[in-house]
C-alpha cells in the first residue's frame, strides 16, 4: 500500500509541476516578461501560481533546459526566448511536404553559399561518398521500389552540404529540422508518381561548392531542389483534382 501511496504522491507532484510549466510558458508567450528581462523570484512565483517553491524551482529548471530561460549565479533567472523550441519543432514536424521543402530550400541554399567559401577537402569527400553510396543502391536495385533505401544516403549528402558551411547554428537548426526532411523525403520517394532523382544535379552542386563560387553553389542548390519541389506541386495538384 505504501508503494501505491508514493506513486500517487509522485503523480500529483508531477501534475503540479506540469501545470506550473504551462502557466509560465503562457506568461512568456504573451510577453509578460520580455526577452532579456528578469522573471520574478521563486517566492513571488509560488504565491502567484499557488504552488510550493520546490514546484516552481523544478518548473524553472525544465524551462531552462528547454532554452526559454537562463539562470545566472547570484543574479537570478532571465528570459532567453518567449517561444518553446520544442513546440516550434513539433509544429515543423506537422507541416506539409511543400512547407518542408520551402524551408529546406532556404536553409540549404544559404548552406551551399557558405560551403563554397568555407569547405575543406574532407567536406567534399563526405558529399561524394554519400552520392557514391546512393548510386550503389540504384545500381544494385534499379527497380523503383529501391528508392526508399536511398533516402538516408540522400539526407546524408544534404547534411554534409550544410555542415560544410561550418556554421554551428545553421547545422544545429538543420539537424533539428532533419526529422521533417526525412519524413517528407520518405513520403516523396515512396510515391510511384515521383520522378527519379537526378544524380547529375547532385554532382553539379558538389562541383559548384568545390569551385569556391558562392553564387554558382546557390544556383546549383536551387536547381537541385527545384526537381522535388516541382514534382510535389504536380502531386498536390493531382490530389486536389481528384477531390
Amino acid at each position: 500500500m505504501s508503494g501505491d501511496g508514493n506513486g500517487l504522491h509522485a503523480a500529483g507532484r508531477r501534475s503540479l509541476v506540469d501545470t506550473a510549466i504551462e502557466q509560465l510558458r503562457e506568461q512568456l508567450a504573451d510577453g509578460s516578461w520580455p526577452v532579456g528581462s528578469q522573471i520574478p523570484t521563486e517566492h513571488e512565483l509560488a504565491e502567484r501560481l499557488k504552488v510550493g517553491r520546490n514546484t516552481v524551482r523544478e518548473a524553472i529548471r525544465v524551462l531552462v533546459h528547454a532554452g526559454m530561460l537562463v539562470s545566472r549565479q547570484g543574479e537570478g533567472t532571465f528570459v532567453r526566448s518567449t517561444s518553446d523550441p520544442a513546440a516550434v519543432l513539433r509544429g515543423v514536424q506537422r507541416s506539409g511536404i511543400r512547407d518542408v521543402l520551402e524551408v529546406r530550400a532556404a536553409l540549404e541554399t544559404e548552406g551551399a553559399r557558405l560551403a563554397a567559401l568555407r569547405h575543406t577537402p574532407e567536406d567534399v569527400r563526405r558529399m561524394r561518398a554519400a552520392l557514391a553510396r546512393e548510386a550503389e543502391v540504384f545500381a544494385r536495385h534499379p527497380e523503383r521500389t529501391a528508392r526508399e533505401a536511398t533516402v538516408e544516403h540522400d539526407l546524408e549528402f544534404h547534411t554534409a552540404v550544410v555542415e560544410a558551411a561550418h556554421n554551428p547554428a545553421l547545422a544545429e537548426v538543420y539537424r533539428y529540422f532533419g526529422a521533417s526532411v526525412r519524413e517528407a523525403m520518405t513520403s516523396a520517394f515512396g510515391d510511384h508518381e515521383m520522378p527519379e532523382a537526378s544524380v547529375a544535379t547532385h554532382e553539379a552542386l558538389v562541383d559548384a561548392i568545390e569551385s569556391g563560387d558562392p553564387d554558382r553553389a546557390e544556383t546549383a542548390c536551387r536547381a537541385l531542389l527545384a526537381e522535388p519541389t516541382a514534382a510535389v506541386e504536380q502531386l498536390l495538384a493531382a490530389i486536389a483534382a481528384r477531390k
